[in-house]
């Protein structure tokens, strides 16, 4: 099975500075990613998995893509302040590279402003017609996340690597992190570890501060498969460590 991180034909990559690797970015920014690319793959079926009229089935699955639509809109928000910044200061010959991806999360912002609306009245009103029209919003998204998240990892991780330190990369992954109730986060940080192979569920469970790790053994765990069961009836639910 072919990498889907892998550039396209008519893709170039940002030039690449001199100097060492400060940073690990690519394979960090690899496992985020996946987690929102099968989050919005599954969304739409996910809105039509609820009948009409069916509140108590709407409700639920609004909440948790209302948490995954927060989610990709910190995420974006951390890099416009903790990445792009520092690469236009740093990397200047990456200016058209970042134009491009800004530009992407402007339209995802976008995008994201337009479902939340109907995503509210459709939670609360399990009505069909506000159904299809977020299923084909939570579309449309997700194709564009299809190109986005993967060329700023095959176009712009690898200079990230050459120009941001640990520290800051670290900040960039902790961002808006306190926006989130505890439980959502651990619920959530199943659904990462289970869109990643084993070797990159144990490389960012050790990237996990040790309190939030010992939590998702104690606790987390137990609410992923919960929600993953409760969302995907009948599914087998991915085995996370």
């Amino acid at each position: 099975m072919s990498d889907f991180f892998t550039m396209q034909a008519g893709e170039t990559a940002a030039p690449v500075p001199d100097g060492p690797v400060l940073c690990r970015a690519t394979p960090a920014m690899r496992r985020i990613h996946r987690v929102f690319l099968w989050a919005y793959d599954e969304a739409p079926g996910l809105v039509r998995s609820a009948a009409e009229g069916d509140t108590e089935r709407s409700h639920y699955v609004g909440e948790v893509l209302g948490n995954f639509d927060k989610l990709l809109h910190v995420h974006h928000e951390g890099e416009d302040l903790y990445m792009y910044p520092q690469l236009g200061e740093r990397a200047p010959g990456c200016a058209l590279h970042i134009a491009q991806m800004l530009a992407h999360h402007e339209e995802v912002k976008r995008m994201l402003d337009e479902v939340a609306p109907i995503r509210e009245r459709w939670r609360d009103s399990a009505d069909a017609e506000l159904g299809e029209q977020l299923a084909e919003g939570y579309e449309g998204l997700s194709a564009l996340l299809k190109v986005h998240l993967r060329r700023e990892v095959t176009e712009i991780t690898p200079v990230v690597e050459k120009v941001l330190t640990p520290e800051e990369l670290g900040m960039l992954a902790t961002h808006g992190v306190d926006a989130f109730e505890k439980k959502v986060v651990l619920a959530y940080l199943g659904m990462i570890l289970a869109t990643n192979p084993p070797e990159d569920q144990r490389e960012f469970i050790m990237d996990v501060p040790l309190p939030i790790r010992l939590a998702y053994r104690l606790v987390g765990k137990r609410l992923y498969r919960r929600q993953y069961a409760t969302l995907f009836p009948g599914r087998e639910i991915p085995q996370t460590l």
